[in-house]
């Protein structure tokens, strides 16, 4: 699914990653290992394709990149916890925050700090995002207008989103149903009647964009940046926001986070490649390229997918989740999840 470049060393599958066979890198002087969630290195031209390429160039530096979801890479890194093998990890809330409280980020202060608003000494936003979800517009002559739509027996066996505990995106999924249904009962009680219609779970968000296209399913979850950045492979995928109860269409930032992982074998290199995918010239080409949002301040895109992003998110309301208390409520939340639907 992700493209291959000569300067990319390596890149494996995400089904590749939690294999126990996986041997990691070694040490090495002109290389530096990158585990990252799903996102930003969807098709040929991508972002992260394109900066690993040009950090290369600039550095002499090889780029080995490893994929999969947002607590799989983080899983690996724990279980690695002994004798590292990566150097920078990019993954989203809550899970790095899970990270930074297990010991498994050092601290490093990006020369891009100072521009850069939100994280903390241990990880630092690299690609500003949001939750939404997707519907295939050739078969739906409108998105689903409120989440009770999506209840409609016709849905049955056409909706799928990501696993909740194990992606990033499909975590977002239950966070922002419980907001929008005002409460956790009535939040699980509501995923449990669309597990009528629901797949099943999925470690993994981005490869159900794929299916919503072909109509193999008819609505998912996704996320803003990947969804936008995957429109041109999937033309039939649209983005969109149900609304809740009280009628109020929501979502909530969801930021790819970058850190530098504790005894990282190549600290330094992994510094560097941190400091350069946060540089300005870099970030400037995020919402032309990557179609999400900058991280620093000082860029200000506007470019048309920058400006075909904010049309989007026109009347949907952007609310903040206490991250803090969503990591310490997590295992509840996935216990109940696995409840109400049989998971």
């Amino acid at each position: 699914m992700k493209s291959q470049k000569a300067t990319i060393a390596m890149a494996f599958a995400a089904s590749l990653l939690a294999s126990s066979a996986l041997v990691g890198p070694a040490l090495a002087d002109g290389v530096v290992t990158i585990y990252s969630a799903d996102g930003l290195h969807d098709g040929n031209g991508s972002w992260f394709e394109t900066e690993f390429a040009a950090f290369t160039k600039a550095t002499g530096i090889t780029v080995q990149y490893i994929e999969a979801g947002s607590g799989g890479v983080v899983e690996r890194v724990a279980k690695e916890k002994s004798n590292p093998q990566a150097d920078v990890l990019v993954t989203l809330p809550p899970f790095v925050q899970r990270a930074a409280a297990d010991g498994l980020l050092q601290d490093y202060k990006p020369e891009a700090a100072d521009q850069i608003d939100g994280g903390t000494d241990k990880y630092r936003p690299l690609v500003n995002n949001y939750m939404n979800f997707i519907y295939n517009s050739a078969v739906l002559p409108e998105a689903p207008k409120a989440y009770n739509d999506l209840l409609d027996p016709k849905f049955k066996g056409k909706i799928q989103y990501s696993t909740p505990g194990q992606a990033g995106d499909g975590t977002a999924v239950m966070l922002q149903i419980i907001h929008a249904f005002g409460s956790e009962d009535a939040g699980f009680e509501f995923m449990k009647k669309l597990q009528d219609n629901n797949v099943g779970p999925s470690a993994s968000t981005g490869k159900l964009t794929a299916l919503v296209n072909k109509g193999e399913l008819h609505v998912a979850n996704g996320d803003l940046q990947m969804n936008m950045s995957q429109m041109a492979d999937n033309p039939n995928i649209k983005v969109f926001w149900p609304a809740g109860p009280d009628g109020v269409r929501s979502t909530f930032a969801l930021p790819y986070e970058i850190g530098l992982v504790t005894g990282a074998p190549n600290a330094d290199n992994g510094k560097k490649l941190i400091d350069f995918l946060l540089s300005k010239e870099a970030q400037s080409s995020i919402s032309s390229v990557a179609l999400g949002m900058p991280a620093r301040k000082d860029v200000k895109p506007d470019d048309a997918n920058f400006a075909k992003a904010q049309e989007a998110m026109k009347g949907v309301t952007i609310w903040s989740p206490n991250w803090d208390d969503a990591l310490s409520k997590l295992p509840d939340y996935v216990k109940r999840w696995n409840e109400a639907t049989g998971s």
